[in-house]
């Protein structure tokens, strides 16, 4: 099964979040996860916030 840490360390070596991972974390993000996960998904907030991820739904709505 796939956890919160794998998605967002899969988002933080590429730089990119995909629609489908972002899809896959609303899903994960509903069921019990650790704090590992939760500390995970804190730093692709960051990440996404600052710059160093690109998400591709803004991109697909011209959100930058």
């Amino acid at each position: 099964m796939t956890r919160i840490r794998d998605v967002v360390e899969r988002a933080l070596v590429t730089g990119y979040l995909t629609v489908e991972a972002e899809d896959q974390l609303r899903q994960l993000l509903t069921t019990r996860y650790d704090l590992e996960d939760f500390n995970a998904f804190m730093t692709l907030q960051e990440a996404a916030m600052t710059g160093k991820v690109k998400q591709e739904s803004r991109e697909q709505c011209g959100i930058k």
